[in-house]
């Protein structure tokens, strides 16, 4: 039954019955259109019966029996032929009971026209034909009284075909539009309304073709739609949820993160680390634990929220002694319930807490602290949460250690100064004292020998060295103060001259050629050290009138101090000059630069510290 009712089976049935219809017109048609020709044939041949007749007739009056036999013999023919009609013309007469009556009297009447004719009385074959000529008349009528009757009933299928055919193409357009466009038309309006996100539209089909079939498959597929827009929007929410909790779990970790690297020591790091948190991880109350070198005990740096009985108890509190503190081996975030009975957790529980989060404070494997969270209810933590809470532990850590390495680094630039202090008091004022040491040795021996000429020649001596280590007590006090510009050399090194002029009264040049990339801070000191020392021992010992310092910056580095003093032969016996060309030499393999000297006797002196670039490319870069 439902394959009957079928979009095909509708459009194939209306097809037949439109062509069966169609079919049985034409057929009827042509049946009509047959029994009309086949009628005016014999209209045809009946009417030529009455010229046989005249012709007859006349033959005889005039003696021609040889077309006198003739004529009867098609007249015989004519009569067999109307009477049995032939279909291959066709002819064929349109019998009705009259009709045949009449062709009965016109064969009686050619019976007695033939024997008149055989006679030869012209009188009675005039007679004769007469008769025959009007029965043959009164024949023809009847046929066509009979082809106006088919000729009416063709009219009449014709004007019927034709109302068929307009009925039938207004029927075809309503059934075109019951079952097709119709149902379009709502197909479409389904897909404009889920088009529109009305995703609860349905197409409702009153049939069992393809159509309804269609529209079930569309009403599946937007139940199918609307379910998953659901889900689809409870998924969005979902997801924006999570993305609002990594957005604020990123924002949380930038500001502690921000927060730690600016704290300038370990108290105020720890309060303000403990507000932030404390509402991050929504608890009631926080603590920040500092752990000791050996993991012995936990002080209590920072808390917020804690009942101030409870927070002076656990100032100190030994490894492992209740929860809060745990041994460094065993170190792991743990969800601790509080319960009363607990004699461990005896004054959490009366301070009202039912949980708590101990997550440690590591770095490198090393427990640095323990941060221990308080809820007044019972309180599981999430895999985000717990890796959230861990991360801003991990951040303490490697705050705590920051501040660490950062007095370290203080710690290890005073020692650093005070190393660069005792090596130039080593290498300028003790050589100095260990001179005067020597002479006043001298001194007292030539005291006790009664020598004063050699008493009066070492107290000269004592007074050259005196004033010369007050000159380099004064130098390094000019070095110690002189600072270098972290892009510039050029200000330190005219301040360096310009303070030599005023020493010495001697006069000075600065030469600056080339552009280069500029040295970083630590290499410039080392420079001007250098620089600082070439310059000491044109002092002390050039006797000098002029100074030159040359500076070249491209393709490398190039520090040259020039004087015209009276120069040595550095091939001599080591003398205090000697000692300041090894301190230069030691400060410019520091910093992987190299000093050269070339000198000679009353040439003057002139000194080169050489920087690589690729020294001053990787301290810059570092």
């Amino acid at each position: 039954m439902l394959a009957r009712q079928t979009l095909a089976f509708k459009l194939v049935t209306t097809g037949i019955a439109f062509l069966v219809l169609a079919l049985a017109s034409i057929v009827l048609t042509l049946w009509v259109t047959w029994q009309l020709e086949g009628g005016a044939a014999a209209v045809n041949e009946a009417g030529r019966m009455r010229m046989m007749s005249y012709r007859m007739t006349l033959d005889a009056m005039s003696g021609r029996q040889q077309a006198l036999g003739e004529q009867m013999r098609t007249m015989n023919a004519t009569l067999d032929l109307l009477d049995a009609g032939d279909p291959s013309r066709p002819l064929f007469v349109p019998w009705t009971e009259e009709s045949r009556a009449e062709f009965t009297r016109v064969r009686s009447e050619w019976q007695a026209l033939r024997a008149n004719l055989d006679a030869r009385p012209a009188s009675a074959s005039t007679l004769t034909v007469e008769s025959m000529v009007s029965h043959v008349d009164r024949f023809v009528t009847l046929i066509e009284l009979r082809l106006s009757r088919w000729t009416e009933i063709l009219r009449g299928v014709q004007f019927t075909m034709v109302g068929l055919a307009i009925g039938a193409a207004v029927l075809m357009l309503y059934a075109m539009h019951l079952m097709v466009l119709d149902p379009l038309r709502r197909l479409s309006a389904g897909m404009d309304a889920i088009r529109g996100g009305d995703f609860e539209a349905r197409v409702h089909v009153a049939s069992h073709d393809e159509f309804a079939e269609l529209a079930h498959d569309f009403n599946s597929m937007a139940a199918r739609l609307e379910s998953v827009y659901d889900e689809l929007e409870g998924k969005v929410r979902e997801k924006t949820a999570r993305l609002e909790s990594k957005r604020e779990r990123i924002a949380a970790l930038y500001e502690v993160s921000a927060f730690v690297a600016q704290a300038d020591n370990l108290d105020d790091m720890a309060r303000g680390f403990v507000g932030m948190v404390r509402p991050i991880a929504r608890a009631d109350a926080i603590a920040v634990r500092w752990s000791d070198e050996g993991n012995q005990h936990y002080l209590l740096l920072a808390q917020e929220g804690l009942p101030p009985s409870m927070a002076s108890k656990e100032q100190c509190l030994p490894s492992g002694q209740c929860g809060c503190g745990q041994a460094a081996q065993s170190a792991a975030t743990r969800t601790i319930p509080i319960h009363a009975s607990s004699t461990a957790f005896g004054h959490c529980a009366r301070a009202g807490f039912e949980t708590m989060l101990a997550v440690p404070v590591k770095l490198h494997h090393r427990v640095l602290g323990e941060i221990n969270l308080f809820y007044r209810h019972a309180h599981e933590l999430d895999d985000e949460e717990r890796s959230l809470i861990e991360t801003l532990a991990s951040h303490l850590a490697a705050g705590i250690e920051s501040l660490r390495a950062a007095a370290a680094d203080r710690e290890a630039a005073v020692a650093s100064e005070r190393a660069m202090l005792a090596q130039e008091l080593h290498d300028s004022i003790a050589q100095s004292l260990a001179f005067l040491k020597i002479q006043v040795e001298l001194l007292r021996t030539a005291l006790r020998r009664g020598d004063h000429a050699a008493a009066a020649r070492t107290i000269d001596e004592i007074d050259t060295g005196v004033r010369e280590s007050y000159a380099d007590v004064r130098e390094l006090l000019l070095h110690f103060r002189t600072r270098t510009d972290a892009q510039d050399i050029e200000a330190a090194l005219r301040s360096t001259l310009r303070k030599f002029e005023q020493q010495t009264g001697l006069s000075g040049e600065l030469q600056i050629e080339g552009h280069g990339v500029p040295l970083p801070a630590d290499v410039q000191v080392q420079v001007l050290h250098v620089v600082q020392e070439a310059l000491s021992n044109v002092r002390k010992h050039a006797n000098a009138t002029t100074v030159h310092l040359k500076v070249q910056q491209a393709p490398q580095w190039r520090f040259e101090v020039s004087d015209d003093g009276r120069g040595f032969d550095p091939d001599e016996t080591p003398d205090d000059s000697h000692v300041g060309l090894r301190i230069m030499k030691e400060r410019a393999s520091r910093i992987g630069a190299q000093v050269t000297v070339r000198s000679s006797a009353n040439q003057g002196t002139h000194v080169a510290i050489t920087v690589p670039r690729e020294s001053a490319v990787q301290e810059t870069q570092t």
